[in-house]
């Protein structure tokens, strides 16, 4: 009768936060808040409720139409899934949130029901035909279209499945890092890999809710924050209390955003510029952008921008969703366009010489506004559109691309007057790195690796006294390596062997 009343109750809440939300709008926001206290067959948790009630009153405080749900097993987990989907509509700003027990398995991340079976070894199909794939949830959202998608887990808990005297099923308490995330989603975790979160500092500590939970809804209320900054200060803060008490809990978070997302203070002072009888949901997600009023305004695409650093400069390269035909740029608000020029290519929908999409920049160029326009095929001049160019964010967010994109070059084995292992590419690569630890015979890094500080005028140049490998034991068979980015998110173990 118990389980009978939950799933009723969330199903009603559901429906109601459907209701609510029916006259959508535009860019609104909408969010999903869990808390699962009450495990049947695994340890029950003492604070997940309470976390999960805390943030929908701190995202009711930042104008998102909340549901919060309370204890769910896994048909009730469905059925509230299912009211967040047709909740979300495109151009939303969506945010899931989610505490209680986590589990990873083979690198894939579980979200736990209440109803989760007991598992031991070899069940692990017990375990993930009866919970959520998080990644399934960032895939409804992306299919809703939702413009921005930001998932918070904290559930960096220990193993569930542990018992005396048995084999726990294979695989890991807490989540994996989720470094693989398609463009417009953020995601945070209450602790990084092969940690465990706090409910609590200590016995004397009555605070309703979780260290992390306590800390990151308060920044989320902090104006004029966005999104990056809200994370990097939660880590922060988390860290330092987790110390105090000789435990380490470092929150992680990956970053696929294109611009940043404020949810307090910039979007505030946007909805107040706007028209007095704009509604509560159209609050931007957004900042706000500086572009002359344009016309046909709902059918232009602002371009993007993705930029590379190379041994002579910058490479900027443009992407514009309409067709062109021709591209003209500047730097700041004043001066003369420049053509881009064109390439020997036809373009298959205009059937004209494709424009140049990119442009050089001097490596010491310093940060500034790059102001974009194109002609469409109507021969109607868009733009300009601006783009900002920061050098240390866009060499940082190239050398990780290109570091997640040559994971199997990281280290390599060389036998000269004994073992050798070399790590050359992590060095060129060492401005988006903040720390490299490393495993000998061992699937756990434990060693920290010394590199060199990073040269933004020569980034990917190694100094003549840095030494790029490490003497082995010539017995070694192994050698693990984890990166921590400067962005704080931290990278799958690889493991190298000889």
């Amino acid at each position: 009768m118990k389980s009978w009343l939950s799933r009723l109750s969330a199903t009603l809440l559901a429906v109601a936060f459907v209701t609510s939300a029916a006259p959508a709008q535009a860019e609104k926001r909408v969010a999903l808040v869990i808390g699962n206290n009450d495990y049947r067959n695994v340890p029950k948790l003492q604070k997940a409720v309470n976390d999960a009630r805390t943030m929908g009153d701190t995202l009711k405080q930042l104008g998102f139409n909340v549901m919060v749900a309370e204890n769910l097993n896994r048909q009730a987990f469905s059925e509230t899934l299912l009211a967040f989907d047709r909740a979300v509509e495109p151009g939303d700003t969506a945010f899931f949130f989610y505490a209680g027990h986590g589990f990873e398995i083979a690198g894939q991340n579980f979200l736990l029901p209440t109803d989760v079976p007991a598992a031991t070894e070899g069940q692990e199909e017990l375990v993930r035909d009866a919970s959520v794939l998080a990644d399934r949830i960032i895939e409804r959202l992306q299919n809703k279209k939702a413009r921005t998608s930001i998932l918070v887990f904290d559930a960096c808990r220990n193993n569930p499945f542990e018992r005396a005297g048995t084999r726990a099923v294979a695989g890991g308490g807490g989540l994996a890092p989720m470094t693989q995330l398609p463009e417009g989603v953020f995601s945070v975790f209450s602790a990084g890999p092969r940690q465990t979160a706090l409910d609590r500092l200590s016995n004397d500590d009555a605070n309703p809710n979780s260290v992390f939970t306590r800390t990151f809804a308060k920044e989320l209320l902090q104006p004029g924050e966005n999104l990056v900054q809200v994370a990097q200060r939660t880590r922060r803060l988390v860290s330092e209390m987790a110390e105090t008490v000789k435990h380490k809990q470092i929150p992680v978070y990956f970053d696929q955003m294109v611009d940043d997302v404020f949810l307090n203070g910039i979007a505030k002072a946007q909805a107040e510029a706007a028209k007095p009888s704009a509604p509560p949901q159209q609050v931007a997600a957004l900042p706000p952008v500086s572009v002359p009023k344009l016309p046909k305004e709902d059918a232009i695409n602002a371009p993007i921008a993705s930029f590379s650093r190379h041994n002579g400069g910058w490479t900027v390269v443009f992407s514009i969703a309409d067709p062109t035909l021709g591209i003209s740029w500047r730097i700041g608000d004043s001066g003369d366009f420049r053509e881009t020029g064109f390439m020997d290519t036809l373009d298959p929908r205009t059937r004209k010489r494709m424009p140049n999409p990119s442009i050089e920049l001097p490596a010491d160029a310093p940060a500034a506004t790059i102001e974009l326009r194109y002609v469409d095929t109507q021969g109607e001049m868009q733009g300009p559109f601006p783009i900002k160019f920061d050098p240390d964010a866009a060499l940082i967010r190239d050398q990780r691309k290109i570091l997640d994109m040559t994971a199997t070059s990281w280290l390599s084995f060389r036998e000269f007057n004994g073992l050798l292992v070399y790590y050359t590419h992590l060095m060129s690569y060492r401005c988006a790195i903040r720390e490299v630890r490393i495993g000998i015979d061992s699937a756990v890094p434990d060693k920290v690796l010394k590199m060199p500080p990073c040269n933004s005028r020569d980034p990917s140049a190694i100094p003549s006294d840095a030494q790029p490998y490490l003497k082995l034991s010539p017995q070694t068979k192994s050698v693990s390596v984890e990166l921590t980015y400067r962005d704080g998110s931290v990278s799958e173990i690889k493991t190298f062997r000889r």
